[in-house]
């Protein structure tokens, strides 16, 4: 059951992860000025890396819960992120 929590929490809390890395990447990006397709791009490949770390953290932590608060507070904290940014920015 450990390994079945690991592999969930790594692969769907890191794509959570990762996207909403993306999105508050994205306007965040814009929101200091860049171009919007440049934001997008930059935080899409950021996100990349986000999604890995989060998969090697999954199976690197001491415990299964520390991994699953590990992943799914910074998501939602990024989450929360991008839904207060949109607000200031511009389509």
């Amino acid at each position: 059951m450990r390994v079945a929590s690991r592999s969930l929490v790594a692969i769907g809390g890191g794509y959570a992860l990762a996207a909403a890395s993306a999105a508050a990447g994205a306007i965040g990006f814009q929101w200091f000025g860049m171009a919007r397709s440049d934001a997008t791009m930059a935080a899409t490949m950021l996100s990349f890396i986000v999604y890995a770390i989060a998969g090697m953290w999954a199976f690197g932590c001491a415990s299964v819960t520390r991994a699953w608060v590990g992943i799914g507070l910074p998501g939602l904290a990024l989450a929360l992120l991008a839904w207060v940014l949109t607000r200031g920015v511009q389509s």
